[in-house]
């Protein structure tokens, strides 16, 4: 979603802000704009100089680089828009009625139009069109003297989610932090501190960070940051240290973050299972260390997800069904909460998220991916990580009681463990899946088709098309084309056909029949010495003989970089594709 920055210390605030925005870039945005507390000249009043872009960052730069204002206080906001359109005026960031209190939001204020009306109702005017702008006004309306009680009495009537950073020109070295169901990190410099949405946005400057808690304020000054709740109590808050760096958030020589992360992708799945997967196949999770006694009283297990996450979900779902013995169900989580649903104290409830900061999760232990940051706006590398995240899982549930023999975890051991060098040879198979790309990039319309594990690999396929090059793409199950999806095709609407060995291959088989008798072009994926579509399909690419799961990290691995070289053939920008955001914190 939106990307925050505030910045106070020694250093000017404006190039800081600047350059922390363009690594903010590829959250999504459409607008932008900075704030920084000027110095004051001898004799006059603090004044605080806003800038703003309807449009990119790079024109945000030029018009500050045309009238740099000179400040040691400032936040910056790159904004998505959810209430009010992409506008100069809509954009962050938004002010009080008196031009002294300065705030940047990430997030939606649910109950904004209440707020609204009553801070209307005793004189304040809104200029713009955005949930965002009551905050300044309520903490005006609140203000006594003292900035960061006036914040938190503010936050108290605030409901939904918000990661903010604020300032007022009465307090020049007091940068004000917070959060509630939305993310916001304080960066620990030599002398200068930051707050920010994401770590990319201030790695170059400091590793040490500090992550606000729910409902946790941080108020920043030049002798440090303290954390405390809304009603005031100090809170200790852990330093973290990041262990990445700012390379690993840059391009490396690919000419799109998505091509770069998808070469990642072998790395990401042998981190994942780093250090949790034994030769003998037991599994272990430092973070969410359930005993065995635990483990063996659960009745069935609930996925939760949304977009790619949801797909990882059914991914599980299938798998722990079948290795474990276990139910199971995937469910949209967006919609999962607002439903009475059937989850027992016996219920595994995993959520899926590849970024950690969905307004709509909560977890009492973590399993995390180790897949390193994800630039893209498409995920790659962080789902194959979650599906070897889920496939671990699977292992480690079915291992409590013997619900797998020793055999068949075996194979699955070695099936897990070959993965790593097997999307190497994928990746290695680029210029093949150029020219099938750019032979289909003339297209249209898609469909995705697949059967077990391969129904999700087929759903996020037609994700991957369509949201960074604008075709038309659905998924289906195999089954489902005759109820349905089949009356659409034709010779200018192409099937994306997932054959690949498994329980379910010659039912797929036939589907693929089904499809070419209605004239649509198909290009089939087949396992190698598989010839039952020669002749049959349009197009086929031969994808390694392994293990039905391992096949679907490999089908996945394959469609993304068809997806990618579309629409790169087409011109798009793969990074940023429009109107969506990297990370999704309200509904």
């Amino acid at each position: 979603m939106c990307g925050i920055i505030g910045y106070l210390g020694d250093r000017e605030a404006t190039p800081i802000l600047m350059e922390s925005l363009k690594r903010l870039e590829y959250r999504g945005y459409d607008s932008a704009g900075v704030a920084v507390l000027e110095l004051p000249k001898a004799g006059h009043a603090n004044r605080t100089s806003i800038t703003k872009s309807e449009a990119k960052v790079d024109t945000l730069i030029e018009k500050l680089e045309a009238n740099m204002p000179s400040g040691k206080l400032g936040i910056g906001h790159t904004r998505w828009a959810t209430h009010g359109k992409p506008t100069y005026i809509n954009a962050h960031p938004h002010t009080d009625c008196h031009g002294k209190i300065f705030v940047v939001h990430n997030g939606i204020i649910e109950n904004f139009a209440e707020l609204k009306a009553e801070l209307e109702a005793a004189g304040h005017e809104f200029p713009s069109e955005t949930d965002t702008e009551v905050v300044p006004h309520l903490i005006e309306a609140n203000y006594k003297g003292d900035f960061l009680a006036a914040v938190r009495a503010a936050l108290k009537r605030i409901k939904g989610a918000y990661a903010l950073a604020m300032f007022s020109s009465d307090d020049p070295e007091l940068l004000v932090g917070a959060r509630l169901n939305a993310p916001l990190v304080v960066g620990l410099g030599d002398g200068e501190y930051y707050i920010a949405s994401d770590i990319t946005a201030i790695i170059p400057y400091t590793k040490r960070v500090l992550v606000l808690g729910e409902g946790e304020v941080a108020a920043v000054t030049p002798l440090g940051a303290e954390v405390s709740t809304l009603d005031g109590v100090t809170v200790k808050s852990k330093v973290v240290h990041v262990d990445w760096d700012v390379a690993q958030a840059q391009k490396g020589g690919f000419p799109h973050f998505m091509l770069k992360e998808i070469h990642e992708s072998p790395e990401a799945v042998a981190n994942a299972m780093r250090g949790r997967l034994t030769d003998d196949g037991a599994v272990t999770f430092r973070e969410f260390d359930v005993p065995d006694d635990q483990l063996k009283g659960i009745t069935d297990v609930l996925l939760l997800g949304m977009g790619t996450s949801l797909h990882a979900a059914m991914i599980g779902e299938y798998v722990i069904e079948d290795w474990v013995g276990l139910p199971a169900r995937a469910e949209d989580a967006s919609e999962f909460r607002y439903r009475r649903p059937t989850v027992g104290d016996h219920t595994l409830n995993v959520v899926i998220t590849q970024s950690g900061e969905t307004a709509d999760r909560d977890a009492d232990g973590a399993i995390y991916l180790h897949s390193g940051p994800e630039i893209g706006v498409a995920s790659t590398k962080t789902l194959l990580a979650h599906m070897i995240s889920l496939y671990l899982l699977a292992l480690r549930l079915a291992t409590v009681d013997g619900r797998v023999s020793l055999e068949r975890r075996g194979e699955l051991v070695e099936a897990l463990r070959a993965l790593p060098d097997q999307v190497r040879g994928i990746l290695a198979r680029d210029k093949e899946i150029v020219e099938l790309a750019h032979k289909y990039s003339g297209y249209r319309n898609f469909m995705f088709a697949g059967r077990g594990l391969d129904y999700p690999v087929a759903l996020e396929g037609a994700l991957k098309l369509k949201e960074i090059s604008y075709i038309h793409a659905e998924g289906t199950s195999g089954g489902l084309l005759k109820h349905g999806p089949i009356a659409l095709l034709d010779e200018q609407f192409p099937v994306v056909a997932i054959c690949t060995a498994s329980a379910t291959k010659d039912k797929m088989v036939s589907n693929v029949h089904e499809i070419v008798a209605r004239s649509a072009p198909v290009l089939a994926l087949v396992t190698e010495g598989d010839h039952s579509l020669d002749g049959v399909a349009t197009d086929i690419f031969r994808m390694p003989a392994v293990e039905e799961a391992a096949s679907a990290v490999l089908n996945t691995v394959m469609l993304q970089l068809f997806a990618y070289h579309v629409a790169v053939k087409l011109g798009q920008n793969v990074d940023q594709p429009r109107n969506l955001a990297k990370t999704v914190t309200v509904e």
